[in-house]
């Protein structure tokens, strides 16, 4: 018979209370509410901490690359991450849990309209840094110089102020960010799709990352993850399939 994660408090929560790692760049799965974070990513580690058994402390930050620091450096138990391999230093991830689109947003009368346009040596992509599509563009734009802004949410408003080319960033902060300033427009389809997933220290015993890999796969099973996705008004991101992506 499988062990309940309660069997596994004292690996997952050492100090008792269960810390996780909340990326508040990332307005899909959380964001500030008036007495703290909110969203999918924290829905799922209160759900996990109920089922060890502890309370929940929400360790949070303005940046992905935040977020995954403090986990690297334990100084949270675990966190919420777009899966990367630079990112999988030091950290094990599990399978993914939604799903999500990374969108180039341009100026209407830009003449650019197509995501295979972009990649040109004339053309300034603007990021967030750290962010999944930061280190994704990083690898795969060839000609294109990135702008690094120093959180997600600060691209758009980058990208007008510069006069830069392109915005590149998490579809719906984008769309979000199209109609707070308008005169501009996405790029149709999506350059990645970012996949979202758990992760905890690579030194965690390889039973506990099992552990939290198994509770994904529950919560995306039960539905407990479409149900956080409902609950927040989240349009765009969907539930990952069961297992690793393909």
């Amino acid at each position: 018979m499988k062990p309940s994660l309660s069997e596994w408090t004292s690996v997952f929560a050492p100090s008792g209370v269960l810390r996780a790692s909340i990326n508040l760049g990332n307005p899909i799965l959380a964001r500030q509410g008036p007495s703290g974070p909110l969203g999918v990513s924290v829905d799922l580690a209160a759900e996990l901490a109920r089922q060890l058994g502890v309370s929940l402390e929400c360790v949070s930050n303005n940046t992905a690359a935040g977020s995954v620091q403090v986990v690297r450096e334990e100084r949270a138990d675990l966190g919420f991450f777009a899966i990367d391999p630079l990112r999988a230093q030091g950290i094990a991830f599990t399978t993914p849990y939604v799903l999500i689109e990374g969108s180039y947003l341009v100026r209407e009368d830009s003449p650019l309209r197509d995501n295979d346009e972009v990649d040109r040596s004339s053309h300034r992509v603007v990021v967030g840094q750290g962010s999944a599509y930061d280190l994704f563009l990083t690898r795969h734009l060839e000609k294109a110089q990135l702008i690094r802004s120093a959180t997600s949410p600060a691209v758009v408003d980058d990208f007008l102020r510069q006069g830069y080319e392109v915005a590149a960033g998490v579809r719906q902060q984008l769309a979000a960010d199209a109609q707070r300033v308008g005169n501009v427009r996405l790029l149709p389809g999506r350059f990645m799709v970012i996949a979202q997933a758990m992760g905890l220290p690579k030194d965690r015993p390889a039973e506990a990352q099992q552990q939290l890999l198994d509770f994904v796969e529950e919560v995306k099973r039960e539905g407990t993850v479409a149900a956080a996705l409902q609950r927040h008004a989240i349009e765009g991101a969907t539930v990952a399939p069961a297992g690793p992506m393909r």
